[in-house]
């Protein structure tokens, strides 16, 4: 009785491990061909990798207080490199750890990205990269910094609830 359970289990696995050959998918009602024209009929192409990607405005959102946890975005934000992005925004948001938003020519955001682990080297080699070129301005401030909010109705801004 031993001998069948164990010819039985080993069965039950090869069969589980095995791969349905093209005959048997056909058996199943499965056509392989149309099976996959069927399902990238939903499915686009973005126009251009990822990588190639340059978009027309970018948001640095963090919260000082996270700054002696992610000092390589302090250092980013407090040297002269954010001045090299004209299309470049940092906003102080309370408790938000350090993230970039991607915009399109409307304000409209296109992608959202954290940066937790990047060093102060990738931060400006991404926006050299995905942000579009701009004139420089000489020496003047090119980038802007949006201040928190004070709105103590919003508890999502003061983690109070």
């Amino acid at each position: 009785m031993l001998k069948y359970l164990c010819a039985l289990l080993l069965l039950c696995i090869s069969y589980a491990w095995s791969e349905l050959t093209t005959q048997g998918c056909r058996e199943l009602g499965f056509i392989k061909n149309q099976l996959i024209a069927h399902c990238r009929e939903c499915c686009t192409l973005d126009q251009l990798p990822a990588a190639h990607r340059r978009y027309p405005m970018a948001i640095l959102e963090v919260c000082t207080c996270k700054f002696r946890a992610y000092p390589q975005i302090q250092a980013f934000i407090k040297s002269g490199r954010p001045a090299k992005f004209r299309n470049l925004t940092i906003r102080y948001v309370r408790g938000l750890d350090p993230i970039i938003k991607l915009l399109d020519s409307n304000g409209n955001v296109k992608e959202t990205l954290s940066i937790t682990k990047w060093n102060t080297d990738t931060v400006e080699e991404f926006f050299e990269t995905h942000l579009e070129k701009h004139e420089s301005l000489g020496n003047k401030q090119s980038f802007s910094v949006i201040e928190e909010e004070d709105d103590d109705d919003d508890f999502l801004k003061s983690n109070l609830v």
